[in-house]
């Protein structure tokens, strides 16, 4: 028995050795399973100082290790929360975040960052990632459009908050875009409202782009279904007016045209009433008398 238990020890002694000899010394625990509770790389960044795993983060991205970077940063982050190091490293771990499409977690990143450091010389670019990571997720307009209203928002803060950054520009954009989307599901809605012949829900919905969109690529073909909504009610005094407003405004519009004609049809023109909703709303929007 003695030379049996001898044999066991002597065999574990020497898979042992062969694994050191193969892996090395760092890699001996995981490679041979004698502790599979000691992870040597995380060993390593918890006790490497914060200015080599952010380095070692930035190395990491010039080779396109994105995910190690990842990690690198988040672990300065964690071992010196509120450090210099830290600010720097929540920076970049949402750039990478961003850049891997992670983008909740992008957003999650920039947000704590904007909540600690909202003034300082990268908090416009944070700002302006966290408007990016929303954009990225806008969905097109037959579903929901929470990411346009969050986009708009983040946007927004880029703007007005850092109005001298040179991410201003780009962040106008893509609020027009996400404006574009909102305005966009209201027509979906409206045409859908207009095809059932719900006329009411239907103007509701176009007169919402017409008094919240007017900015956006929707206003013509808006005036343009109120001009079908109304008369279809039967409504023909606001029928005429939302033609007259489109075309005063837009000459050249097929959607001009197709109103136009819709109105002759039944012996009527463009016309415009002061008094109507329609009216107010193009003096505001369009700045002079429609």
């Amino acid at each position: 028995m003695s030379e049996v238990k001898s044999s066991m020890v002597h065999q574990t002694a020497r898979v042992a050795a062969i694994c050191l000899s193969i892996f090395g010394t760092a890699a001996l625990l995981s490679a041979c399973g004698t502790d599979k509770d000691i992870d040597i790389t995380k060993l390593g960044m918890e006790t490497d100082p914060p200015e080599m795993l952010y380095n070692q983060g930035l190395a990491n991205i010039k080779a396109g290790n994105l995910a190690e970077a990842g990690r690198k940063f988040d672990a300065v982050d964690k071992q010196n929360p509120f450090s210099d190091w830290s600010q720097k490293a929540l920076v970049m771990s949402t750039f990478v975040k961003y850049r891997q499409n992670n983008y909740s977690e992008a957003i999650a990143t920039g947000n704590r960052y904007m909540t600690l450091y909202p003034s300082t010389k990268d908090s416009a670019y944070v700002q302006y990632l966290i408007g990016l990571s929303n954009w990225r997720q806008i969905a097109s307009v037959t579903q929901d459009q929470k990411f346009s209203t969050r986009t708009i928002e983040a946007m927004n803060k880029v703007v007005k908050n850092y109005p001298t950054s040179e991410y201003v520009e780009d962040a106008q954009a893509k609020i027009r875009y996400a404006r574009d989307q909102l305005a966009g599901k209201e027509m979906q809605v409206g045409r859908y409202y207009l095809e059932r012949k719900e006329y009411l829900a239907a103007i509701q919905r176009f007169r919402v782009v017409v008094e919240q969109y007017s900015n956006t690529n929707q206003i013509e073909e808006a005036l343009a279904r109120l001009v079908e909504a109304y008369y279809a009610m039967g409504v023909v005094e606001e029928a005429q007016t939302a033609a007259a407003v489109l075309g005063h405004n837009y000459p050249d519009s097929k959607w001009y045209k197709d109103s136009y004609q819709l109105l002759k049809k039944g012996g009527v023109s463009p016309n415009e009433s002061k008094e109507s909703w329609i009216s107010k709303a193009g003096k505001k929007l369009f700045g002079s008398d429609s």
